[in-house]
């Protein structure tokens, strides 16, 4: 009696579609602009992106961490602590390089990163959150730039900052 009660309701979230999928599913995607700057030694940035909740301490989630992965014996960790906020924010506690998280700097342009299957966002508890974004460049700046958002998407959201110097634009487009 008990297995055919447990497989109705199974049934029943099949039905709607929130079987296997988070009951908060949504459309989160991260454009970041990163801009060619006009210097004798140019460096691609680090970027990290991460969750924080206002007002409380450390990263409700670490989204995305972009270093040189392809220094030997891991050289490129050397640096992540010039993204000073983000490695307050638990980078510096990240065993490296971290599935999911890592990848490698990108090149001036469009990134583009979709978040909506990313493990941390399918157990974020509901509240108001800031995206944090950090970059900084070896023999250059440092950036960071925040961007609001409320979980669960019950309505299409959109957050936007533009960056000075070591970012450009950064966007922030969340559907249900």
């Amino acid at each position: 009696m008990q297995t055919s009660l447990i497989s109705a309701r199974w049934a029943a979230l099949g039905a709607l579609g929130l079987a296997g999928s988070p009951v908060w599913a949504a459309e989160v995607q991260l454009k970041l602009d990163i801009p060619r700057l006009n210097v004798a030694e140019y460096h691609k940035p680090y970027v990290a992106v991460w969750l924080e909740k206002p007002g409380e301490a450390g990263a409700a989630a670490q989204l995305a961490v972009w270093y040189d992965l392809k220094k030997p014996s891991n050289g490129g960790t050397k640096w992540l602590r010039d993204m000073r906020q983000w490695w307050r924010q638990g980078g510096r506690s990240l065993s490296l390089p971290a599935d999911g998280i890592s990848g490698a700097t990108r090149a001036p342009g469009e990134a583009v990163l979709q978040l909506d299957k990313h493990p941390s966002l399918v157990q974020l508890p509901a509240g108001s959150y800031e995206l944090v974004v950090e970059a900084a460049r070896e023999a250059g700046g440092r950036e960071v730039l925040r961007l609001p958002f409320v979980w669960p998407v019950k309505a299409a959201q959109q957050a936007k900052a533009q960056g000075e110097h070591e970012l450009g634009t950064v966007q922030l487009n969340i559907k249900p």
